[in-house]
């Protein structure tokens, strides 16, 4: 398991992805299909067609690292808004866990911003 950083950015490729890609395919379509930089340490989503595979694709300080997971049963469930979703770090955790992230209500959260306003 992979541990990324607080205040890591996560992005979600909303096209199907080719599997067979790896380190610079998937730098590539982060740069050319996404417009980031795919050295900002951020998480880059990928899933394929089937949405039975999925890939991450971050740059720690000494590299490029691939986190690849596929399922035996079932899809993942992530439904992008255009070509780039960002999310959050839980909404990935629930899209590697089968959970549709889309049908949950979140509560708005205490924030000391909201008081000194």
């Amino acid at each position: 398991m992979f541990f990324p950083e607080g205040g890591v950015r996560v992005f979600l490729y909303g096209a199907p992805a080719d599997m067979r890609k790896s380190y610079d395919g998937l730098s590539a379509l982060t740069k050319h299909a996404l417009g980031e930089d795919p050295l900002s340490g951020n998480l880059f989503v990928f899933i394929n067609r089937r949405r039975n595979q999925i890939k991450v694709l971050y740059f720690d300080r000494s590299g490029y690292c691939v986190w690849s997971k596929r399922l035996e049963r079932g899809r993942f469930e992530a439904a992008a808004d255009g070509i780039k979703q960002p999310l959050n770090l839980t909404q990935l955790q629930l899209i590697l866990e089968g959970i549709e992230f889309k049908n949950i209500l979140q509560n708005k959260r205490f924030s000391l911003d909201e008081t000194r306003a």
